[in-house]
């Protein structure tokens, strides 16, 4: 979806759940901030749980301020809230593994 237009920018906008992901192409006014880029995508309409003033946001695996400017091909991210502790994961894990070795 290359857009040669200068005033719109090709971005996307991705959302991932535990076994799905979405991810939207569109292309936005130049000057779009990563709130309105998610509104635009109407991701927030097929996951309602998405809360705009909790969800960390990002791009590219950085997060950002919700009022961020977007350029040409950034990928915004909303990311939802950790669910388990990581550490607590990989005892688990570990655990797991030894008593399945014995």
């Amino acid at each position: 979806m290359e857009n040669h237009d200068k005033q719109y920018i090709d971005i996307e906008v991705a959302y991932a759940l535990p076994r799905n992901q979405i991810l939207k192409r569109l292309s936005v006014p130049a000057g779009t901030t990563v709130t309105r880029a998610i509104i635009l995508s109407e991701i927030i309409t097929l996951f309602p749980d998405i809360d705009l003033a909790k969800n960390k946001l990002g791009i590219f695996s950085q997060f950002v301020d919700p009022e961020t400017i977007l350029r040409h091909r950034d990928r915004v991210e909303i990311y939802r809230a950790v669910i388990v502790n990581p550490k607590e994961m990989r005892r688990k894990r570990a655990m797991k593994k030894t008593t399945q070795n014995t």
